[in-house]
């Protein structure tokens, strides 16, 4: 019987996921998404681009300094000044990797490094062995690789590994490749390159034609066994290949891949909720694996086969991608422990702070609600706002409003020990509210995007809000939940504004 084949998991949520637009996250929420995957046990964190901008140099410094159990890359141009950064960055990590790029296709070269190929050749390996003076483990990415002539591509990866490239990466770029295609490109690279044995072969698929988990599986048959992806897919334009998707297809089908992965599956589901709540991007209720139609069955024939037998529409358990059957769990009476036993068996790890805070929460909550059901645990834990300072809280506000009324809003804000209150009209309840917060903050921000819904079915249920407010090219995501909805709308957008006004703080200083 054939062993086997362990395959590394490359997360870049951080890098290649946040800059998808209205995805950016303040450093706080970087470290606790670092933490988390740590929890997922990755092989491999991007932590960042690190010359992109002081704030992602800090937050990738910072990401190495806490995370100890997974390797922490960083993006870098095949430029001197790209490689000196990105290590300045990444060598507090246990296992840092410097992973440098270079467009290797005819269009790319032309048109946007107005190079030749000799002279791509030449800058790919020079900046290999400047990064490996560095670094022991250098990653190195043909970028456009499935758009690049192929002889190029086995003339520029031999080059690189005889430098020293620890990790060669072939990435579909534009999200441009088939399966079929993708998977004789692998073959064919690790066929025709003489020393690619010295390296590891990894694969970046982006999802424009909706294949990027099918190129990424594809390639990981013909041989790649570094696969690199973000969780929920997110990433520019159509987004990147799924981890939790690539993950589970191995797990799930290993009949037919013989391949496992290090990732604890029971993280998937609240790393997906996590990076939900950070970016202010919604998962589609039909998304696979985590999805929250992924293991509904409203069929009537489908749930009659459902209790004869899980299996006859159920491909894996619930529990095996941390979701729970328990769905009414606690209430009124329940104590310390039970919640807390609750938020781990849900995937949640609060420090003991954090989680007093959410218990005097959870009580608050309990005595409004009949029922508490796990999505309300979760709101709560995920409304907890990442940031080191808090500007402005609310105090109170009241609202005025009906169909023969202009509607207008009263707001109560906190700045430090200050009560600042305004007034204003609106088209109705939020957007009175929204314009008594903006006489009180000022700034000049606009609001970019509002969305509301329920937490849980009843109609005692939570209602969440999401916020997304604009300052320059910048993005900010904001989040609340209340049972009252205009409530939840206030909280979220004072928690956007706190992360724009932290961020323009830390920028002063």
């Amino acid at each position: 019987m054939q062993m086997a084949k362990h395959i590394k998991i490359f997360d870049t949520t951080l890098r290649d996921g946040e800059q998808s637009p209205g995805c950016s996250m303040n450093l706080q929420e970087k470290i606790e998404l670092a933490k988390q995957l740590e929890r997922l046990r990755v092989d491999v964190i991007e932590a960042g681009f690190a010359i992109a901008s002081p704030g992602d140099f800090v937050s990738v410094k910072t990401v190495a300094q806490n995370v100890k159990n997974c390797r922490i890359a960083s993006l870098a141009r095949a430029l001197p000044e790209d490689i000196d950064r990105a290590y300045e960055a990444v060598k507090y990590a246990e296992a840092p990797r410097i992973h440098t790029f270079i467009a290797t296709s005819d269009i790319h070269m032309k048109y946007k490094l107005k190079a030749s190929k000799e002279e791509v050749l030449q800058r790919a390996v020079e900046m290999v062995k400047y990064a490996k003076k560095y670094c022991g483990d250098v990653e190195f990415s043909a970028e456009d690789a499935s758009r690049s002539e192929i002889e190029f591509l086995y003339q520029i990866f031999e080059a690189v590994i005889k430098v020293g490239a620890t990790v060669i990466n072939i990435p579909d770029t534009v999200g441009y490749t088939t399966p079929d295609e993708f998977f004789k490109l692998i073959h064919n690279i690790k066929n025709n390159v003489p020393n690619i044995d010295k390296a590891e072969i990894s694969v970046h698929c982006h999802n424009d034609l909706g294949l990027g988990v099918a190129n990424t599986l594809a390639a990981a048959k013909a041989g790649a066994t570094q696969l690199e992806c973000t969780i929920n897919g997110i990433g520019e334009r159509a987004g990147n290949a799924a981890l939790e998707e690539i993950v589970m297809a191995l797990n799930t089908r290993k009949d037919e891949y013989g391949m496992f992965t290090n990732i604890e599956t029971t993280e998937l589901y609240p790393s997906s909720r996590l990076v939900s709540k950070l970016t202010g991007m919604k998962i589609q209720h039909n998304k696979a694996i985590v999805g929250d139609n992924a293991f509904a069955h409203e069929s009537g024939i489908h749930q009659h086969g459902m209790l004869a037998h899980q299996s006859t529409y159920e491909i894996m358990t619930p529990e095996s991608v941390g979701l729970t059957n328990n769905k009414l769990v606690l209430g009124k009476h329940s104590g310390r422990h039970a919640f807390e036993e609750r938020l781990i068996s849900l995937g949640y790890h609060l420090s003991k702070e954090e989680l007093n805070k959410a218990f005097q929460e959870f009580k608050v909550l309990a005595d409004k609600k009949k029922v508490i059901y796990d999505k309300d645990i979760e709101a709560l834990v995920l409304d907890k706002a990442v940031m080191t300072k808090e500007f402005y809280k609310l105090n109170q506000f009241v609202i005025n409003s009906g169909n023969t009324i202009t509607p207008t809003g009263i707001v109560r804000l906190l700045k430090e020990n200050e009560e600042i209150e305004e007034v204003a009209t609106g088209h109705g309840p939020v957007d009175a509210v929204f314009k008594a917060i903006d006489k009180i903050v000022g700034n000049g921000f606009t609001l970019e995007d509002y969305a509301l819904q329920s937490v849980t079915e009843g109609e005692d249920a939570q209602g969440e809000a999401l916020v997304k407010i604009k300052l320059g090219n910048d993005i900010y995501n904001g989040r609340g939940v209340s049972t009252d909805v205009v409530e939840a709308s206030i909280k979220a957008y004072i928690n956007a504004i706190n992360k724009m006004l932290n961020e323009l703080e830390w920028h002063e200083e």
